[in-house]
């Protein structure tokens, strides 16, 4: 029993044995790691050479790319969940993983891409000016000069992106149905009813769904903080 005071006198560990009882947590579990760790290495694959090519490139639509990606960080993301459904049943991807995954990927876009772009603007072009003197074109010259240099600036998008992948709610309720496909964040919907709501196992859950974030984001805080200041004064 909790003592007068209202703390608990001991370990209980009874929570955690209903959570995973009540929910298919492990499923769940396995789900979430596959979505939030493909889904960043796409963004950040695909929105880091696009800001490269956005910094150092000169062509007509330049600041008309630019200003699409400013505004898809002002559209509410319920706006998005009736075309997304439309999107993903039209290409039979509803209620599968390569949809979520797709889905996450594009969410996580003008963050990665504005990160990355700010801190690329940073790096002097004279160092790819001699990779060019070397002979490296342009694929090599992002692969083996920018993206070592811009090391902090991946890692703190990639943490913020999985982070995002990780604790997403709305839109992976919305765009599956069948447990198995489901992430999870979606776990904590299995605990509360109608009519009754087990509170000790939905706690239980809510502490083995944010701890993998907790022990992440400690991992990486330093990286993070280098990349964010860093990427905020242009040298």
């Amino acid at each position: 029993m909790s003592s007068v005071s209202g703390f608990p006198s001991g370990l209980h560990f009874d929570n955690y044995v209903a959570a995973f009882k009540i929910a298919p947590l492990l499923i769940f579990y396995k789900n979430s790691v596959v979505v939030s760790i493909i889904a960043t290495v796409i963004n950040l694959i695909i929105f880091s050479m696009a800001a490269y090519v956005i910094v150092r490139c000169k062509f007509k639509l330049k600041k008309t790319i630019i200003i699409a990606f400013s505004l898809a960080l002002v559209i509410p993301g319920a706006a998005l969940l009736q075309p997304l459904y439309n999107t993903l049943s039209a290409t039979h991807l509803y209620d599968t993983l390569a949809g979520l995954i797709i889905v996450y990927a594009a969410l996580g876009m003008p963050t990665t891409f504005y990160i990355m772009m700010s801190y690329i603007q940073t790096i002097p072009y004279t160092l790819e000016e001699a990779a060019y003197i070397d002979g490296a074109g342009f694929f090599r010259t992002f692969m083996q000069i920018i993206l070592p240099l811009t090391r902090p600036a991946f890692a703190t998008a990639g943490v913020l992106q999985f982070l995002f992948c990780w604790n997403e709610f709305q839109f992976g309720l919305t765009l599956t149905g069948d447990k198995m496909n489901r992430t999870v964040p979606i776990a904590l919907y299995y605990f509360k009813s109608s009519f009754a709501s087990d509170y000790g196992a939905m706690f239980a859950a809510t502490v083995l769904v944010t701890i993998p974030s907790i022990i992440i984001y400690m991992l990486m805080q330093k990286q993070i903080i280098s990349g964010l200041v860093s990427g905020s004064v242009k040298g």
